[in-house]
Formats: structure tokens, sequence, C-alpha cells
């Protein structure tokens, strides 16, 4: 195995809950996303490989070194958690400062050091002040400096952003994205948030019950997810189906209707079929625009989150979630028991074969 993280084989056990046989390989800036049920060991994962828990089994390589048996301050690893662990005692540049003064003695430098970074985060002008003084998103700019600021070999984040505002969950993304980048930092991030997962990660590790489900890239993950468990977690619509008809495309008959994807599979399979809701297009006519797959059926739920709209459409006996957006529905004056066409294309369709 070659990486610049390689985690092989790890059981932890801490009595009440455990992780087991968790192997993966992060590359150099990489940026991946833990997610998963809660209690399914995400958090267990990240520590361990910051060394705040002995694995009972296996071996952790970073860069190179076994740092397996390693303590944490010898790891070269930052942390970022979400109640943001600072010194309420310091000011935010000597919370910035901690780790740099234990590898710098010169003061200019440790000025110089401290000042870029809190420039590049927005909170130079926060540097005399105490932690207990600043906004929720203040105290997680001045975690992340403080981590970032010593060059860590990799940056382990745990919901960072959870107990922020969406607005300032939105900004901190945006900067979290550009200076990881800017400083060539390798990234291990749980989260709750699919918005952190597709505004930051490369890859995504999906865990449940103390174990990996899936390791793949977004797309893959969110699009084809390897199982139901995993389908149901990234909430995407899941089907049985067999397939009836196997050329260029696939047609796959699901219930009382057929359903054309481009994925290709042998005649009388039986699959797991995949549409993403977002990926659905409802109409109140039948589309004119060329759509591989046009379906009757009524609107048998309705349900405002946000600024999204999900929406349940019944077709015989199966029910299929949809988003869309307030606007849309109200322009085509859609209520409960409307009767809709909902559109998907073939390439949106994604096809597992069953064992």
């Amino acid at each position: 195995m070659s990486g610049f993280l390689i985690v092989k084989n790890i059981h932890v056990d801490l009595g009440e809950f455990k992780i087991e046989d968790i192997t993966f390989i992060v590359d150099e800036k990489d940026y991946v996303c833990v997610i998963g049920p809660t209690g399914s060991g995400k958090t267990i994962l990240v520590e361990t490989i910051a060394g705040l828990h002995k694995p009972r089994k296996g071996v952790i390589i970073l860069d190179g070194r076994d740092i397996t048996s390693l303590p944490p301050e010898k790891r070269n690893i930052g942390i970022v958690y979400q109640d943001y662990a600072l010194f309420p005692h310091m000011t935010v540049f000597d919370n910035i400062a901690f780790g740099l003064k234990k590898r710098i003695s010169k003061k200019d430098e440790i000025l110089r050091e401290v000042k870029a970074i809190a420039q590049r985060l927005e909170i130079e002008h926060l540097l005399h002040r105490k932690p207990t003084t600043l906004s929720g998103g203040e105290q997680q700019r001045v975690a992340l400096a403080r981590a970032l600021i010593v060059r860590p070999k990799l940056l382990l984040m745990d919901e960072p952003f959870s107990a922020l505002d969406f607005n300032t969950r939105t900004r901190l993304r945006k900067l979290v994205r550009e200076v990881v980048s800017e400083y060539g930092t390798t990234v291990i991030h749980v989260t709750h948030d699919f918005e952190d997962v597709w505004s930051l990660a490369r890859k995504v590790i999906v865990m449940y019950r103390g174990r990996i489900l899936q390791y793949d890239t977004v797309e893959e993950v969110f699009n084809r997810p390897c199982c139901e468990l995993v389908a149901s977690f990234v909430d995407i619509n899941v089907m049985s189906g067999i397939v009836v008809f196997s050329n260029d495309k696939t047609i796959v008959r699901v219930g009382d209707i057929e359903i054309v994807s481009k994925d290709r599979v042998c005649e009388g399979h039986r699959v797991k079929v995949f549409i993403r809701p977002e990926r659905i297009l409802i109409s109140k006519s039948k589309p004119v625009s060329k759509f591989d797959n046009v379906v009757r059926g009524f609107i048998e739920d309705l349900e405002r989150q946000g600024n999204i709209l999900r929406v349940q459409v019944r077709i015989g006996s199966i029910c299929l979630k949809c988003i869309s957006t307030p606007n849309v529905l109200g322009s085509l004056d859609l209520e409960l028991g409307s009767s809709v066409y909902i559109c998907f294309r073939s390439s949106d369709v994604r096809l597992l074969v069953e064992s």
C-alpha cells in the first residue's frame, strides 16, 4: 500500500463501543469527509489517528512514518473540534502562537507568522481579545489558525461548523477551502452536514456501526452507493427491479413502470435502482424536451425545508422523493393530490446488481 496517510486494519475497543477493520488511504493534499449516523465511530476514528486512542490492532502510517504508537504531540497532526477548545485565559494571539512557540524562539518570527495567518483568516483585528468575547465563527477561525500555523502534515476536524449559523458556516467553508489549498494541507473532516461534503471534499468515507461501508469520490458515493444502507443515508431514491432489456441502454421494470438507464447490465439481472431526488424534474404537463424517463403520478407529500421543498410523488406502488423550490411548485399551482409528470435522464439512473 502506498499513500500519504495509510490506515490499515485498525481495531479500537473502548468497551461500550469499538471500530473494527478500518482500512483506507489518503493522498497528499486530499480533502476527505467522514459521514455516517450518530454513533458510527467517526470521532473515535479521527481521535485514533490523532493518537488519543491506542489501537488494539493495525497500523497508521503518515508520510512514510509509522505513527501508531507515537504520542499525539509527536505526530505533527492538527485537530480542530466543534467546541473550539481555546484557552480562555489567553489572548487570541497567544492561542494561535501556542504550538508555534514550542518550535520557534524568535519573537519577531512568531509575530510575523501569527499576523500572516490571522490576516488570511480575517481575524487580525481580534489578536488582543480573549476567546470568550468572540462569536462562534470567530472562535472557530482562531482554532483553525492555531492548528494550521504549525504546518501540520495532517489536519483533523470534528464537526467544526455544526454550532455556527448558516451564513457563518457558508463563509467559513469558503475560507477553509482557500486556506487549506494555499497551505497544501491534507484534511480529514468529520461532519453530519452534506453541504460540507459538497463544498469541500474530494472523497467521502461512510461509516456505520464502527466499520467503513464505502470510501470513494463524492460523485460515486452520492450517485452510486455501494449498498442500501449508504443509499438511505445519503438520501437517494432506492428501488428494486429486474432488467428486461439490455443493449445501448438498459430497461428495468420497477413495479408497474419501466425505467431507462445508461448503466449496462445484462437482461434478467435483479438490480437496485438509484436516482438522486434533485435530478428529478416535476411538470404539470408532459414535457416537450427529451427525457428518457417520463412517468405520471400524483403528489403525496410536500415538506418545506429552508429554501427547498421536498416532494413525494406516488406512481402506483412506488414513491419517489424529489427536491424542488417553493417558487417552482407555486408557479405550477401544485398541491397535495395534484397530478404531475416526473422526468429524469437515463444518465441519472444508477444500477447496482443484487448479489
